[in-house]
């Protein structure tokens, strides 16, 4: 492996105003601005027990009717997409809008043992709630087993 040493820039390439440039550069090259263009997912919390799996999802700010959760063979995907409009500036003169779309999709495979027919989702405090049942012959009856 070879390493390359990035050359520092020096007082003497700034051009006549080293301190706007150094602001500019880190204006662009600021974490804030190349967070806000990269796409968010909201975080996921996933549990089993003996009789289902638990999905739970942070979703704040969105209504029930903002999501769309699809489940085939393939696995389930939850999406969800919300407009936002908001009116930055009105007077007599003109009148301008700014729309903004906030959406994501995240799928998840799901195992043999999942019945598709016993998936509910629950929208609560900015949480959506699925719980997604297991085939019967999945579930695995509790006994004890007596040491002889």
């Amino acid at each position: 492996m070879t390493l390359m040493r990035i050359p520092n820039r020096s007082s003497e390439n700034q051009g006549l105003f080293p301190i706007v440039n150094s602001v500019f550069d880190n204006f662009f090259n600021d974490s804030f601005l190349s967070d806000k263009l990269v796409s968010r997912v909201p975080a996921v919390n996933i549990a089993e027990n003996d009789e289902s799996y638990t999905i739970e999802m942070a979703a704040p700010g969105l209504e029930k009717n903002d999501f769309q959760i699809n489940v085939d063979k393939e696995g389930l995907t939850i999406s969800a997409e919300k407009e936002i409009e908001k009116n930055v500036a009105e007077n007599k003169f003109y009148n301008k809008k700014e729309y903004s779309y906030n959406s994501f999709s995240r799928s998840f495979s799901l195992p043999d043992a999942v019945d598709h027919s016993k998936i509910d989702a629950i929208y609560e405090n900015g949480v959506l709630k699925l719980t997604i049942g297991k085939k019967e012959e999945s579930i695995i009856s509790k006994r004890l087993i007596e040491v002889r």
